[in-house]
């Protein structure tokens, strides 16, 4: 289904209710620069380190998308989706079904739901709507929660302390945007509706989250203007 959501006035801030979670895949294809080239990277990258019975959760799994394509590139993994909305767990459910995957979809609060002894933690664009003052906490538990030779793939909007060149990237980003059909109108509705919800670090304060944690090994597997992806070990 199209994402239309933003073509009429906003009532309330941004929120992944029934309405979204309707045009989600939409949303991300036309949102997120190279969604799909990305989500397909990080798969080639975990096929090579995952092993049997490995447990992998994926952390604001929406719809399902990321670990429904992984279950068709691998076998024999324990595939865990954790959400706190009712409207994706129910879509993401839908979906595996459709799929025959074996992800297993759960509404919980990822704060609070036991991470432990997982092989591989995925955050696409999830970190970033996690309050600051709760933010070093979780990736804190995150770390906490890996097996030691464990794996952390987050994926984020950033900023820059340059603020001529982070209004560049703005613009620029607004150029993909339009290009992907959007008009400014809903572009500055979105904008408006996301303002105080999705709060985006630097490159450096996120590595620097991660160092905190106790990630050593880290490194950026993908950058396209102000989005990113990290890849974190913990050895």
């Amino acid at each position: 289904m199209k994402d239309n959501i933003f073509t009429k006035p906003i009532k309330k801030q941004f929120e992944f209710d029934e309405e979204v979670a309707g045009v989600f895949d939409d949303m991300l294809l036309r949102s997120v620069p190279f969604y799909k080239e990305n989500l397909y990277l990080q798969i080639g990258i975990l096929k090579d380190l995952l092993q049997k019975n490995d447990k992998i959760i994926d952390l604001g799994s929406s719809t399902g998308t990321f670990l429904i394509e992984l279950s068709k590139k691998t076998e024999n993994l324990n595939l865990i989706g954790i959400d706190s909305s009712d409207a994706m767990i129910k879509k993401s459910k839908q979906k595996a079904k459709a799929f025959n995957s074996n992800a297993n979809f759960i509404k919980a609060d990822f704060l609070d739901y036991d991470l432990s002894n997982s092989k591989a933690i995925i955050a696409n664009y999830t970190i970033q709507f996690i309050r600051p003052l709760k933010r070093e906490k979780l990736i804190q538990k995150i770390y906490n929660s890996l097996n030691d030779d464990g794996i952390f793939l987050m994926s984020e909007k950033l900023i820059t302390e340059n603020k001529k060149l982070n209004k560049i990237m703005i613009d620029l980003y607004y150029q993909y945007k339009k290009q992907k059909g959007y008009s400014e109108y809903e572009i500055a509705s979105k904008r408006e509706a996301l303002e105080n919800v999705l709060i985006p670090y630097t490159m450096q304060e996120n590595i620097e989250m991660l160092k905190n944690a106790g990630f050593r090994d880290i490194d950026v597997i993908f950058r396209w203007n102000n989005f990113a992806t990290f890849i974190a070990f913990k050895n």
